[in-house]
């Protein structure tokens, strides 16, 4: 396999052409389907039972899957919360998004966790957000829940970065999240209330359940004009919390592995509440549901008891594939394929050239992704012909290119190199044996990667 630094100029080309949305936005324009984003936080690639967990019950998102496209080689934006939210909102990789990390090492605001002093950074007002894109089309948008862009500055909100409405809790507001999943006080858009239920320590209600019915509302609200949902639960990040293990509390596992499990389950029922809204709404055939998580499973998880991350190295963190292959679920009855399991290479950056051209708009011009519609749709991209990038600026990069991916845990260090089509564990490094193949990943790196004044880094 011989490459060259022109071979990587004509990948990049045939990614710049096959991302542009235009051709498809002529299709899709008038008809505005409402999109609902669900998005679980830590969820490894395998907890979920459509996705092999013989342990976990999640029939609803199962049945999310049966009825549109489950694809097998998804990615999210990276290996952390922020980061990888940030990439899905605003259409970029971590070499370009303005959110690379969850602590910044320069510039950002401070604050406090858990008793340290660290420094984070924050969406600013020239980003573009899914939600600003989207406004520009018609629709009226809301955030529920988990937002993780403010970093410590409470003018940096999701209200302040496009969406029209707002429930849930903010970095720069640490007690809009306490305790965690029964959250005594919660903001309702600007306004930070108390949740009657959880007062003086009480689990009245889980925080799941509160999400769910903001969300029901807001769609019963806006069932009349097109909008875009954004639901982000806390499920499963750790602390594991919840009052009610149910089916999992007589099984033969351990205390965590029961907590999480039922987390994971009673996510899975309210996804399930949502689902029964839009169909009672009549907004079935024209709502657009991606359910994703926002990377693999984390160091706390029961990772091997329950194979959360399925076989992959790796976890919440790290480059490695069960730091950031996740499930990726969508349905648009009519539209997208259905009963489809797909191993197209997609990532966070595609969603938004995806959704411009369904709503019929432009895209962010320095967006790195590619609009999957065709895809989505059943035909066939060619999706392995472009290069997926991620980074940790000044520690780990990683590339994943049709069977390839490679990965340096240092920022100058050697890069490794796996066949994905033979060694899904990443257990045997063939980079020795592949230095054309290295030669073009490492030229591409070079170019993927732009400095950013949060995450300076040294050059060689």
């Amino acid at each position: 396999m011989k490459l060259s630094l022109q071979s990587i100029g004509k990948i990049s080309i045939l990614s710049a052409t096959i991302a542009d949305p235009l051709f498809a936005a002529n299709k899709h324009a008038e008809e505005k389907p409402n999109i609902i984003f669900i998005i679980a936080d830590d969820m490894g690639y395998g907890d979920l039972a459509c996705y092999g967990n013989d342990v976990v019950k999640t029939p609803n998102i199962d049945r999310l899957a049966q009825e549109g496209v489950r694809f097998t080689q998804a990615y999210a934006g990276s290996a952390v919360s922020s980061p990888s939210r940030c990439c899905l909102l605003t259409g970029k990789h971590t070499g370009h998004s303005r959110i690379r990390d969850n602590f910044a090492k320069a510039g950002g605001m401070t604050g406090d966790k858990n008793g340290k002093v660290i420094r984070r950074a924050n969406l600013l007002e020239s980003d573009t957000t899914l939600a600003l894109m989207l406004r520009g089309a018609g629709y009226h948008s809301m955030l529920i829940n988990k937002w993780h862009q403010d970093g410590f500055n409470p003018n940096a909100g999701p209200l302040d970065r496009g969406f029209d409405e707002f429930k849930g809790w903010l970095i720069s507001y640490p007690e809009s999240n306490l305790p965690y999943y029964y959250p005594a006080k919660r903001f309702n858009n600007r306004q930070l209330i108390d949740v009657a239920e959880n007062q003086n320590g009480v689990q009245g209600r889980h925080c799941n359940d509160i999400s769910t019915d903001e969300a029901i509302q807001f769609i019963q609200e806006n069932k009349k004009r097109p909008f875009f949902l954004y639901l982000a639960y806390d499920t499963p990040h750790e602390p594991y919390i919840i009052k009610d293990r149910g089916i999992y509390e007589k099984m033969n596992i351990s205390d965590t592995a029961k907590t999480y499990a039922a987390l994971i389950s009673n996510m899975d029922k309210n996804v399930g509440r949502v689902l029964q809204s839009i169909d009672q709404s009549g907004l079935r055939n024209n709502t657009i549901v991606c359910f994703i998580s926002d990377n693999g499973g984390a160091v706390m998880a029961p990772r091997r008891e329950l194979k959360c991350n399925s076989n992959f190295r790796g976890l919440k963190g790290n480059l490695y594939e069960g730091g950031i292959r996740v499930p990726i679920i969508a349905r648009w009855p009519n539209h997208f394929s259905k009963k489809v399991t797909s191993d197209a290479l997609i990532y966070f950056p595609d969603f938004m050239p995806t959704l411009a051209a369904i709503a019929g708009v432009k895209p962010c011009a320095t967006s790195d992704g590619m609009n999957i519609l065709p895809t989505l749709e059943g035909k066939n991209q060619h999706t392995e012909q472009r290069m997926l990038y991620w980074e940790f600026p000044g520690n780990s990069q990683a590339v994943r290119w049709g069977k390839w991916k490679a990965i340096r845990t240092k920022w100058h260090g050697e890069l490794e190199l796996y066949d994905l089509s033979r060694d899904i564990a990443e257990t045997t490094n063939v980079a020795k044996d592949h230095p054309d193949v290295v030669a073009a990943i490492d030229a591409y790196m070079k170019t993927a990667h732009a400095e950013s004044e949060n995450w300076p880094t040294v050059k060689e």
